[in-house]
């Protein structure tokens, strides 16, 4: 490393944090004026297991090997252990990110809190279910301690994965890499009470909260009172991982790493709120799944907003370039955007979903082969999405339809600027390898990817 080099960075990665939860979370609002707010930045897939090879690997999903997890090349982890880095990855329970998938390279310290729990416990939607369930009769018995409910109830290992983060950061001696995921704003939103509090100044209760849960899990229609209590739980969560964001910071602060270290904070990929039809992230590809936070927090630099759009496939590159590792992942860092203020590229950014036989029906995704493949390219005005099983198109102007709520294809499909969307797709999908052995889930993997309705 030389003198210019940070010495560390930070990696955040919140499941399902839709571009619009900041306006609930102070800490990460605080942190973009201070750092590059990337307004338009969009994940490469529609859930975790799409998102991830590009955020932590070289290679987007799909296109080296057929199979889900980060391609054969060294990635993020692996190739800042080579140059001499310290890492640590701490992953709060997501079955998506664990050593099965291979996430676990390159880290000097990993824990993936999915094991030794029972499958029932293992997966933080199970975890969160169960938890949930009980959350009336702590609350009973909190009030009766009198401290009136207002812990955190660690549904998806956000306080072990802090734990973890904040001894790691306590002991490391020279150059590191941190990696936190955390799971609270992924389905069922169990925040603590005292941010549903805040968040609805009171005035939706336990109960309420616990019967909009049921309704919407057990597939029931959602009406808009339902919806809003959805909603307001939602971001109650966030409001505790900002709560959690604020915590690790502070530990930077008090360890003295704060002012050399890179911070970044995403969101994997969205959260639907019916937008479209359902709730959670079914596979599709529109705004509300696919544009996420992005904020790039480096103390050389002054904060600045950056509209052009982009991929979190620049991620890994631009905490190499940081950390002194130059010209890895094929050179895709913002790195300059951040510290200098130039304007990133602007390429159409790409994102894929694998659907199986209904919309509501996500397959646990082995090879293509498991469902349709739909793919997606975007500019600051357009959205393009092809469905490569049945030949359909969509197109979206979001100037004037900002919700992708009309189809305007093919009437607008022949400007140039579609046309180099549709190109694009085409060169992505020209990536695409379709491998037709890969092998079959271990029982225990399997089970816990159930639990979220992946089969």
């Amino acid at each position: 490393m030389t003198r210019e080099d940070l010495r560390g960075a930070v990696l955040v990665t919140v499941d399902s944090l839709r571009a619009d939860a900041p306006e609930t979370m102070p800490t990460l609002t605080a942190l973009g004026e201070r750092g590059a707010r990337f307004e338009n930045a969009f994940a490469t897939g529609n859930w975790t297991p799409f998102s991830f090879p590009s955020i932590l690997g070289a290679d987007p999903v799909f296109t080296t090997d057929g199979s889900l997890g980060p391609s054969d090349r060294p990635t993020l982890a692996e190739t800042l252990r080579d140059a001499g880095v310290e890492t640590a990855g701490f992953n709060a329970a997501n079955g998506f990110l664990t050593p099965h998938w291979g996430y676990d390279r390159g880290f000097d310290r990993f824990e993936a809190f999915t094991d030794g729990t029972g499958w029932l416990d293992a997966h933080p939607t199970v975890h969160g279910w169960l938890q949930f369930a009980g959350w009336p009769l702590r609350r009973a018995r909190d009030t009766l301690r009198g401290d009136g409910g207002n812990h955190a109830v660690d549904t998806s290992k956000l306080l072990a994965v802090e734990e973890r983060a904040t001894d790691f950061l306590d002991t490391v001696e020279g150059p590191f890499f941190l990696w936190v995921h955390l799971m609270d704003t992924h389905t069922p939103y169990v925040p603590a009470p005292r941010y549903v509090r805040e968040v609805t100044d009171g005035s939706v209760g336990t109960l309420g909260m616990l019967r909009a849960h049921v309704r919407a899990g057990l597939g029931r229609e959602v009406s808009g009172h339902t919806l809003d209590r959805l909603r307001a739980l939602y971001d109650a969560a966030a409001l505790q991982v900002d709560d959690a964001l604020s915590r690790l910071l502070d530990t930077l602060d008090a360890t003295g790493l704060r002012d050399d270290t890179l911070v970044v904070v995403a969101g994997d990929h969205g959260e639907e709120f019916t937008e479209h039809g359902h709730l959670a992230h079914y596979p599709k590809l529109y705004d509300e799944l696919a544009h996420v936070p992005l904020v790039v927090d480096d103390p050389r630099a002054e904060g600045r907003v950056v509209d052009t759009p982009v991929s979190l496939d620049t991620v890994p590159a631009t905490i190499a370039e940081a950390l002194g590792v130059a010209g890895a992942f094929d050179g895709r860092s913002s790195l300059s955007v951040v510290t200098e203020g130039e304007q990133p590229p602007a390429d159409p950014v790409v994102s894929v979903a694998l659907r199986g036989e209904t919309v509501t029906q996500q397959p646990i995704p082995r090879t293509l082969a498991d469902g349709d493949l739909l793919a997606s390219a975007r500019s600051a005005r357009w959205t393009y999405i092809h469905n490569t099983a049945d030949g359909s198109h969509e197109l979206y102007d979001r100037r004037a339809d900002p919700g992708e709520g009309t189809n305007i294809w093919p009437e607008e499909s022949g400007s140039r600027e579609v046309r180099r969307l549709r190109d694009a797709v085409e060169a992505h999908l020209d990536r695409i390898v379709d491998d037709e052995e890969a092998e079959e889930l271990p029982d225990d993997v399997k089970e816990r990817l159930e639990t979220l309705g992946y089969r």
